[in-house]
């Protein structure tokens, strides 16, 4: 049975997020939570949380599975873009340049893989 994850957002732009999502889709959860532990992205302690959060909406749904014996893989993640903060820096000759601070929107699956 699927379990679901959702984390709304984060104050991170999609495309650097993105980089750490690619790197856990498909891979077994023990292997995922190594790899987000020791990666060197900002985005990789949102998506740890984010794993450890699945994880336990699994074990919620699957009182009777025990975990080791699961073999829980990350089915399904994705990051979309959420609402992006309008900012104006100041520049030369009087103008405004328009900052847009971006953040996202992360969805991540856990499901035991038979």
């Amino acid at each position: 049975m699927e379990a679901v994850a959702k984390l709304k957002n984060v104050p991170t732009s999609p495309r650097k997020m993105r980089y750490v999502v690619d790197l856990i889709r498909n891979k077994p959860v023990a292997s995922a939570l190594s790899m987000l532990q020791y990666l060197d992205k900002g985005g990789s302690v949102f998506v740890d949380k984010l794993l450890r959060s699945a994880i336990a909406n699994w074990q919620a749904k699957n009182p009777d599975l025990n975990l080791e014996d699961a073999n829980l893989h990350v089915t399904k993640v994705f990051v979309d873009g959420g609402r992006a903060l309008k900012r104006l820096r100041p520049a030369p000759q009087g103008r405004a340049h328009r900052i847009r601070k971006r953040s996202n929107h992360i969805t991540l699956a856990v499901d035991s893989v038979a």
